[in-house]
């Protein structure tokens, strides 16, 4: 099984009827082969397809290799002041642009990123091209509330993993945040993290479900459907890779410091890569370059 759905590379061949892509174009491709058949692709909402053939899903393989087949209509160029490692990374960020279209992030909204992995470093850097005018991320890692903090957050919060923590935490926040949590955005997917969201946001406010840790979550629902905090689900993304790779044009969101290590292809450093990505450590975006 060839895993990988993260990447972007030069078309070497295309077929007879392709006419908007030629050899030696950089491309950034969007991982998901949706049917176009049934009523939530006809909905226009295709990243929920029931048939959707995903790179690296079993039973299909993913982008993990030097060459593959995909088709044109989902191989976006990059513009020449966009890396391929950037066009790779349209990916995650699309994960963020997504959840940021979903939480109708603007200029008006109070942002609280709850992760300060991968994807919550990206929902930061999207929600700030999104306009949101104060914006605090909360993680477990002071390391990555380090990297939250040079990205942009104008404040972070350490936190526990323990529940019994929440009620102060929450305090914390609210503090730091100095002004009423509009959106929250829960990037791990865990009781606790999904828990402080609920209680910190404010009275018809949203919190928006990004990762997906565990299927089942112990939280306080009931208190939050009573001031109607809405809770919106976010599952991949949809029409996002033009606007990601526009944003990165323009420079509005630079994903370059999130690539804290590079590998070859060789056998020798995959092996290496992925104990480095499974270290944790300072590591953030393992990226291969064939």
């Amino acid at each position: 099984m060839v895993i990988g759905h993260e990447c972007a590379g030069i078309i070497e061949e295309t077929g007879s009827e392709v006419k908007d892509l030629v050899p030696g174009d950089r491309v950034a491709l969007e991982p998901g082969i949706s049917c176009w058949r049934c009523d939530l692709c006809k909905e226009g909402r295709y990243n929920l397809c029931p048939d959707m053939k995903f790179f690296g899903l079993p039973p299909f393989h993913g982008s993990l290799a030097r060459q593959i087949v995909h088709p044109a209509y989902l191989c976006f160029k990059l513009p020449d002041n966009v890396s391929l490692e950037e066009g790779a990374l349209c990916e995650p960020l699309s994960v963020a642009v997504h959840a940021c279209r979903r939480g109708n992030i603007s200029p008006e909204t109070n942002v609280l990123v709850m992760g300060a992995g991968p994807i919550g470093l990206v929902t930061l850097l999207a929600a700030r091209a999104f306009g949101a005018p104060r914006i605090v991320n909360v993680d477990v890692d002071g390391n990555r509330l380090s990297v939250a903090k040079e990205l942009g957050a104008d404040g972070v919060v350490q936190v526990s993993t323990n529940m019994q923590d929440i009620p102060k935490e929450v305090e914390t926040i609210c503090n730091v945040m100095g002004a009423k949590v509009d959106v929250s955005f829960d990037c791990a997917g865990l009781s606790k993290t999904m828990s402080t969201a609920l209680s910190v946001t404010r009275a018809g406010g949203k919190v928006c479900l990004v990762g997906l840790g565990h299927n089942e979550m112990t939280v306080p629902l009931t208190p939050a459907a009573a001031r109607e905090v809405d809770v919106i689900g976010v599952f991949r993304y949809k029409n996002t890779w033009p606007l990601c790779i526009e944003l990165l044009r323009s420079g509005k969101i630079d994903v370059k410091p999130l690539i804290t290590h590079r590998f070859g292809f060789s056998q020798k450093e995959i092996e290496e890569a992925f104990e480095t990505s499974a270290g944790g450590g300072n590591a953030i975006k393992v990226m291969f370059n064939l």
